[in-house]
């Protein structure tokens, strides 16, 4: 989003420089809570059903550790290079909202599980690399759900019919393992915020630390922004913007933000340190409450839970188990097997994709990996990503489809519908091809044949290209196919029929 000046006037991101810091909280992947038992299979269960003394705040309960959750952040901790604490403590962040039944909220502030990371990634604009300050574990709050509804009849019984607004609580969420992880404030566009929050949510699948998914409230990003003139040091307010639900949300909400304390500063106003909703329907950010300084949380720790110590052989049995991160699968891709850049990222970034290339490459040794490739993020990807496909495809039979292709036994366009077919009902690519009748004519006899039925019926196009027109070549050679029914060798047609009609009559 660019806004430009006036006439003559440098634009708002010519005079001022963004200073984005981000902080994303992830929902981690593990069968109980945080510091209790209560599962974390909430998705679609009624309302305050998952729920126990200990993530309802009542007096007296003791929480316990959840050791997969600390293991997530510890993992999470070597895939973006930081430094594991060897002890780390857990600390009481207080403050007072209605979906915190406690008060406080159970969290790591001083001595964070991991520190000092860093994550790099691909801009429009080359590769750039984030600093991350810390990642650490917490528990997250209920689930408030805002609504209107009519109020009751008036004491005289006649029906009132204003609405009035209620607030529901759902502690399902409540106690749920939460990963916060914070940036240094080294991001200076909205779309490096972007493609950082990609990236790591790309990260999280990979390791298989949280789904991630922004729709339903896995991953929330948040981000603080502020200005300053192009040249100074100095930070300018920060504002922090939450409610984004998507990666193109976390985009428009940032660069607006960046226009709109621009536009302030320009009319002589100044920026207040406050938290801003992003509203996806009128694409701007608005007032939700004044920011809260780091002092408001009265930090103390946590006496109900001992520090956590990590052993170094417990850290080497978490990073033996973590997979190819996907810089790494990108830079495979590309040295080993000659892919794009984009190409190479366009599979990574999708698992299915990704299994499906790595599966085909190990059962169709010697067919081009480039070809597969083409095929994964071509027709697999269209077929996968229409409107109720359901369907999938087999690593090996993509493999032997594409080894039919690359030896010139069946041509392109049939193998794609070979490949349909075989997706929507998972039957063997060679029974498709011989029930369809597909297998490519490269016989030189039947091609002969072919074609001198075609070259018999079109002597006007025959005239033409004996007169220089050899655009005329193009129409003969596509009826022969269509003769053939798409069968014929593509290759070995054209080459005959020039041969013909360069030819004496």
């Amino acid at each position: 989003m660019t806004v430009a000046g006036a006439p003559g006037k440098p634009s708002a991101l010519e005079r001022y420089e963004a200073v984005i810091g981000i902080e994303i909280h992830c929902q981690l992947k593990t069968a109980s809570k945080m510091f209790c038992g209560c599962s974390t299979d909430i998705d679609g269960a009624a309302p305050n059903s998952h729920c126990c003394p200990v993530c309802l705040g009542l007096p007296g309960v003791l929480p316990t550790i959840n050791k997969q959750a600390v293991e997530w952040v510890i993992a999470t901790g070597f895939a973006i290079e930081a430094r594991i604490a060897p002890t780390t403590r857990w600390d009481r962040k207080n403050y007072f909202y209605p979906d915190l039944p406690k008060g406080y909220q159970i969290s790591q502030y001083q001595l964070p599980l991991a520190a000092d990371g860093r994550l790099s990634f691909d801009t429009s604009a080359g590769p750039f690399t984030v600093r991350v300050r810390r990642a650490h574990l917490e528990e997250d709050t209920g689930r408030l759900i805002h609504e209107d509804h009519a109020p009751s009849p008036g004491s005289a019984g006649v029906r009132r019919v204003s609405l009035a607004r209620r607030s529901l609580i759902d502690f399902n969420r409540s106690g749920m393992p939460l990963m916060e992880i914070v940036t240094e404030p080294d991001i200076r566009t909205a779309e490096q915020a972007r493609r950082y929050a990609e990236e790591l949510r790309l990260l999280m699948r990979t390791i298989g630390a949280s789904d991630a998914e922004m729709e339903n409230g896995q991953m929330r990003v948040e981000a603080n922004v502020s200005i300053r003139p192009i040249g100074r040091d100095a930070l300018g307010t920060r504002v922090e913007v939450k409610n984004m639900n998507s990666m193109r949300s976390v985009e428009r909400a940032i660069a607006f933000e960046i226009e709109r304390q621009s536009a302030a500063i320009d009319a002589g106003g100044s920026i207040q340190m406050e938290t801003r909703g992003w509203d996806e329907g009128s694409q701007s950010t608005y007032h939700m409450r004044l920011k809260e300084e780091e002092n408001d949380y009265r930090y103390f720790p946590e006496p109900d839970l001992p520090p956590l110590v990590t052993t170094p052989e417990w850290l080497a049995e978490i990073k033996a188990r973590l997979p190819e991160l996907p810089a790494a699968r990108r830079r495979r891709y590309q040295t080993e097997h000659g892919l794009s850049a984009y190409d190479a990222s366009v599979l990574v970034n999708d698992a299915a994709a990704t299994a499906l290339f790595e599966g085909a490459l190990a059962a169709g040794r010697g067919v081009p990996a480039k070809l597969l490739a083409n095929w994964v993020t071509g027709e697999y990807m269209r077929l996968a990503k229409g409107e109720g496909s359901g369907g999938s495809a087999d690593p090996a039979q993509l493999a032997a489809l594409v080894k039919l292709v690359a030896d010139g036994a069946i041509s392109g366009t049939n193998a794609k519908q070979v490949f349909a077919e075989h997706f929507s009902s998972g039957a063997a690519v060679a029974a498709i091809v011989e029930s369809r009748g597909f297998r490519q004519i490269s016989d030189a006899g039947a091609l002969g044949t072919a074609i001198d039925e075609v070259l018999a019926a079109n002597p006007a196009a025959v005239a033409d290209y004996r007169a220089g027109k050899g655009a005329a070549v193009g129409f003969l050679v596509g009826q022969v196919m269509k003769a053939t029914r798409g069968q014929a060798n593509a290759a070995m047609v054209q080459a005959a029929l020039r041969e013909r009609l360069e030819r004496a009559d």
